[in-house]
């Protein structure tokens, strides 16, 4: 009898722990609008309040995803004309880069080298109203420079004299990191895509990346002035930092446009290739970016996807001021 008594007294103790455990269980789940009606001592159980009821919940609200998704490819603009003509959207794209929509003030005298005059292709704006100028003569200003062996490094050099970090990225360099009068020369080259995974980096010809990664890489966050002369490269380049959106890290864009074919990985047909090249440019002033200089080399060919077309200068070189960056 009192093996019997034991037994039956285990037995209904182990069903209360079950219970306990299972209602503590249900509310943390369900919380208390979806008990059931046996774990609840009132019959009328509260219902989802009208917020709720609205999100089609009956328990939580729902969750707000906050990652950040990049887009995969820019949005092309209209074209110039129904009839898609090289004609019509060689004109529109030559017309956009030869009128600058703001001008920008003579540099104050103490910052005389940098003056149009000693330097007519690669043209900062010192415009008050974007404080550039304070960041150089407090010595708080940060330079990028990408290159493919360029020997035109004037700019780079005066602004390395003037107190300016400036890290220049170019694959011919002798040494992988070297400083040089002030200035930081990296043997890299800037990419549009990441390196391949399956090539071991010593069997790779140069060492790649995208800028978003030497960035992140550098821990910067804020670059000054980003000069890009990447003979025919910068179209995919400047794809690839506004589908990254690296735009909104740089105050001045420095940049050289080759006209004298497509570019590196640029497809389509030549009218497809001017469209693309003008939508390009346009997604820079959706990032806040005015045109401010625009220079085309007399010295250089005259050739527009491989033709003469109206004289053109086969190479511009272009200046962008983010009006939203110095104001930060």
């Amino acid at each position: 009898m009192k093996k019997c008594f034991l037994l039956r007294a285990c037995l209904l103790l182990s069903l209360l722990c079950i219970y306990v455990e299972f209602k503590d269980f249900w509310l943390k789940v369900f919380g208390p609008q979806k008990r059931p009606s046996y774990l609840t001592r009132h019959k009328n159980v509260s219902k989802p309040t009208s917020a709720l009821r609205d999100a089609g919940s009956t328990c939580c609200p729902p969750v707000k995803h906050l990652r950040k998704i990049h887009r995969w490819k820019i949005k092309l603009e209209p074209w110039a004309t129904v009839k898609h003509s090289l004609e019509e959207e060689a004109n529109r794209f030559l017309t956009y880069i030869s009128t600058p929509k703001v001008s920008c003030e003579r540099p104050e005298s103490g910052l005389s080298m940098f003056d149009r005059e000693d330097n007519e292709s690669w043209v900062l704006c010192l415009d008050r109203r974007y404080s550039l100028t304070q960041r150089i003569v407090s010595k708080q200003c940060r330079v990028y420079s990408l290159r493919l062996g360029s020997e035109d490094d004037r700019l780079e050099r005066t602004l390395a004299g003037s107190g300016c970090e400036v890290h220049c990225f170019d694959p011919s360099i002798r040494g992988a990191h070297l400083q040089d009068s002030n200035m930081w020369l990296h043997k890299l080259s800037v990419d549009w895509r990441d390196p391949n995974p399956a090539v071991p980096p010593q069997r790779q010809h140069s060492s790649t990346k995208k800028l978003a990664t030497i960035l992140n890489d550098f821990g910067h966050r804020r670059v000054d002035v980003l000069k890009v002369d990447m003979e025919s490269a910068e179209w995919k380049i400047l794809e690839n930092l506004i589908l990254e959106e690296v735009l909104d890290s740089i105050g001045l864009l420095l940049l050289e446009v080759h006209l004298h074919w497509a570019g590196f990985e640029v497809g389509g047909d030549e009218p497809s290739v001017v469209r693309y090249w003008f939508s390009l440019l346009r997604e820079l002033e959706r990032a806040h970016f005015l045109l401010y200089h625009s220079y085309s080399d007399p010295a250089k060919a005259r050739v527009f996807l491989h033709r003469n077309f109206k004289n053109t200068s086969s190479s511009y070189v272009l200046g962008w001021v983010n009006t939203q960056f110095f104001s930060l």
